[in-house]
């Protein structure tokens, strides 16, 4: 590079006064200043597309979005019931586990052990059916929740 390279020959401003010249950004500031306004072009792009699925809800009448509205509340309404009527057969199916285990002879802490037991052979053996009990929708729905499920039954 030569030093003709280098100089910038300023013309004074119509005051007089002359400009003090702005040295050239770095490239790692260009760089940071393409990554920033990419960055805020994608956002801009993120909030497009959700204004535009806003709008398309607003564009619906109001009576189809009360509609969808009341399917929600409905279904959950379902899922509610559902729950309750789970949690009332788990009440009455332990509290007859344990008038046979009074029978027996047997305590609360042994049956406890047992449903642990059947409860890890369901959730760690593909084909544990426990004796055909348990329909193959039932272990699929077991299937997806496993994590979940592995996190309520461990032992210790």
């Amino acid at each position: 590079m030569s030093l003709s390279d280098s100089l910038t020959i300023v013309q004074p401003q119509p005051d007089g006064s002359i400009p003090v010249p702005q040295a050239a950004p770095s490239a790692e500031q260009v760089a940071a200043t393409e990554q920033a306004a990419q960055a805020l072009q994608a956002r801009a792009q993120e909030l497009q597309n959700q204004l535009e699925g806003l709008q398309q809800i607003l564009n619906k009448p109001l009576s189809e979005i009360l509609a969808d509205r009341e399917k929600a509340l409905e279904a959950a309404g379902a899922w509610d019931a559902f729950g309750a009527m789970w949690v009332l057969s788990q009440r009455a199916m332990r509290r007859v586990a344990m008038d046979l285990a009074a029978q027996q002879e047997v305590s609360e802490t042994e049956v406890v052990a047992r449903a642990m037991r059947y409860a890890n052979a369901v959730l760690n053996t593909e084909d544990e059916t426990l004796g055909g009990s348990i329909a193959p929708a039932q272990l699929a729905h077991i299937a997806r929740h496993k994590v979940f499920l592995r996190k309520q039954f461990r032992q210790g």
